[in-house]
């Protein structure tokens, strides 16, 4: 492996890096274009690269790669960039993973909806918890498995050949046309997964989607360390952590802000956690409701990354299907939730309930008792037998705090599971590891969670469980401030421009322990028709944000993180969180979210210089 020019490039790339490279979730959507994803990062990286220019002034510059760290970033493109350029791939064919098993999964998961047969060969060891009858019971794969030796033992096959090896350095594999996909475990920090031949391009797309929604790229600590092993060609160094003690206090800091007594599970991100609570369920309903079908549940509107990830799995598997709950706006979460239990038990199926409280964009709570009676009722099949009872799997992401689950507590006695996005409060934007806890009638499923959670390779990285032990401690009154914050500002907005709609929890809800900070804005419209009116409306939420983040460039950005340590972060939940929401499902408002630690007078100030264009 030798091109220095490239290698003595990214080691220039690597002394002047931004900080913000390795310290940030989420980065600005006014420099983002999701359909050049990557490619545009890389574009002006290229030009960079040629001209010699490596300064962190123009480093700043370049475009946003993805929106959301755990989809990739400057340093994971860097990394997948240097390793195709010295074999001389395009850079789409190198995709760095945290996970080392999902690289596999989402080759075995095209294959599954091509039926095309897939024959693995691995030196040394497969990846840890790699459970080959699990795989092929639970998630429905087909494949064939054999150790190698050599490459004379891969066989020509009708089908994808993958390779799997262990290496301790980056970057260093030999491309064979016998092989269409090469995956290089590197340990603690994931794996890199290499498409071969032209063939094989059409993988890419949906390879990259498995990233996006089952599991995350490298992250940006460990694509660091790969780089540094990748431009010094040598093994990968290992760096002490305290991982088993930060762990422990993550665990405890979680039971003790839930509420909880079972064990909880951190996964890699917010999503990684959701695949390991669908596949652990799903698994579960195999085991004890054997040929019945399986319905998950899901808010048509809810964030995108939910509703997508559902659908995903329901597509590959002929025994699960989502079915749509409304509960925004006209629609009452309690009700659809009871019809909708109806519906099943005349099926005699297998119910899963996904949904978030509050609420997301609109920040809407139901009625807590009426949820929990309409959860507990027992229902009877058309023979008469007792109907499967529901689990509710509860996304309470934008309230951690509250404590649904304890004994006692309002949603003890029906079985809940309750998840939530690291990259929002409890790590205060510093990191994407999500977690997930279950009320004492769930300690089976909780048990199927973890199994997948370890199957996937998703669990949280050292240095995510490193911020999570550092930020947990201080969640709930950062919560606390950042609330009082944003009803100030809710009120401010209402006396100023009180012909504007507001999404946000009443003195009540907020009284009772609802204290999110964040809020959706409904802006006034003008016009003769309905499409003049939105039209309107959707040029002024821009003109509001456009103006927000101007005004106030050190503290508001275009962007669609929560919980964050400071400043106010503004999106169109319909072109960012909904990105692959139903059109009609959409949400064209405005939705803000403050920190604990912002100057809220000139944001204020700001908002009325808004009303007054107005």
């Amino acid at each position: 492996m030798k091109d220095n020019k490239v290698l003595n490039y990214i080691k220039e790339v690597l002394e002047n890096r931004p900080t913000d490279w390795l310290g940030l979730t989420t980065h600005r959507l006014d420099i983002y274009e999701e359909q050049f994803a990557k490619v545009q990062f890389l574009e002006k990286f290229e030009e960079l690269y040629q001209a010699s220019n490596s300064d962190t002034s123009v480093l700043l510059e370049l475009p946003t790669a993805y929106d959301y760290i755990r989809l990739g970033h400057p340093l994971s493109c860097i990394l997948e960039w240097g390793i195709a350029k010295i074999h001389h791939l395009d850079s789409e064919n190198v995709i760095s993973f945290s996970s080392q098993s999902i690289p596999l999964l989402s080759i075995l998961r095209t294959n599954l909806l091509q039926n095309k047969t897939t024959q693995v060969f691995y030196t040394g060891e497969l990846p840890k918890h790699f459970d080959t009858p699990l795989i092929k019971e639970v998630y429905g794969y087909t494949f064939e498995l054999k150790q190698i030796s050599s490459m004379s033992e891969v066989a020509v096959f009708d089908g994808s050949t993958v390779l799997i090896s262990s290496d301790a350095s980056i970057g260093t594999m030999s491309i064979a046309d016998s092989i269409d996909f090469h995956i290089q475990l590197h340990g603690d920090l994931g794996s890199v997964l290499t498409v071969n031949g032209k063939a094989n391009n059409k993988y890419i797309s949906d390879i990259q989607h498995v990233r996006r929604r089952e599991t995350i790229a490298m992250t940006p600590a460990n694509s660091l360390t790969a780089l540094h092993s990748f431009v010094n060609q040598s093994e990968i160094e290992r760096i002490e952590t305290n991982l088993e003690a930060d762990k422990a206090s993550v665990l405890s800091s979680i039971k003790k802000v839930t509420g909880t007594d079972l064990t909880p599970h951190v996964g890699s991100s917010g999503l990684s956690i959701q695949y390991a609570i669908m596949m652990g369920l799903i698994h579960d309903a195999i085991e004890n409701h054997k040929g019945k079908a399986i319905k998950f549940i899901v808010p048509p509107n809810c964030y995108g990354g939910t509703n997508d990830q559902a659908r995903r799995v329901a597509a590959t598997l002929d025994t699960v299907e989502v079915v749509d709950l409304p509960v925004d706006g006209d629609n009452d979460m309690v009700r659809s939730i009871d019809r909708v239990l109806e519906e099943i038990a005349a099926q005699d199926a297998v119910p899963y309930i996904i949904a978030e409280i509050p609420t997301n964009p609109r920040v809407e709570v139901p009625v807590l008792e009426a949820l929990k009676s309409t959860l507990s009722r027992k229902r009877t099949t058309p023979s008469g037998t007792p109907a499967i009872d529901p689990v509710f799997i509860l996304d309470q992401t934008f309230c951690p705090n509250y404590q649904f689950l304890g004994e006692g507590e309002i949603l003890s006695t029906v079985r809940t599971i309750s998840y939530a996005s690291g990259s929002k409060f409890p790590s205060g934007g510093k990191c994407t590891a999500g977690y997930v806890v279950g009320n004492n009638k769930t300690t089976g499923l909780m048990e199927k969670i973890g199994l997948h959670l370890e199957l996937c390779d998703n669990e949280a990285t050292s240095f995510q469980f490193e911020i999570l032990a550092q930020q947990l401690p201080s969640m709930n009154q950062r919560i606390a401030d950042a609330y009082e914050n944003t009803r100030e500002f809710v009120n401010f907005i209402k006396k100023s421009l009180p012909e504007a709609k507001m999404n946000f929890v009443s003195e009540e809800l907020a009284a009772q322990g609802f204290t999110p900070s964040v809020f959706s804005l409904d802006l006034p419209t003008k016009g003769t028709t309905d499409e003049e009116r939105e039209s309107y409306k959707r040029k002024l939420n821009l003109k509001l944000i456009n103006m927000m983040i101007s005004e106030i460039p050190t503290e508001s950005k275009f962007c669609v993180s929560y919980g964050q340590l400071k400043g106010c972060y503004w999106t169109i939940p319909a072109t960012s969180t909904q990105g692959t929401t139903k059109e009609g499902d959409k949400d064209y408002i405005v939705r803000a979210s403050l920190s604990p630690d912002l100057n809220l007078e000139k944001h204020k100030e700001v908002f009325a210089d808004f009303v007054g264009t107005l």
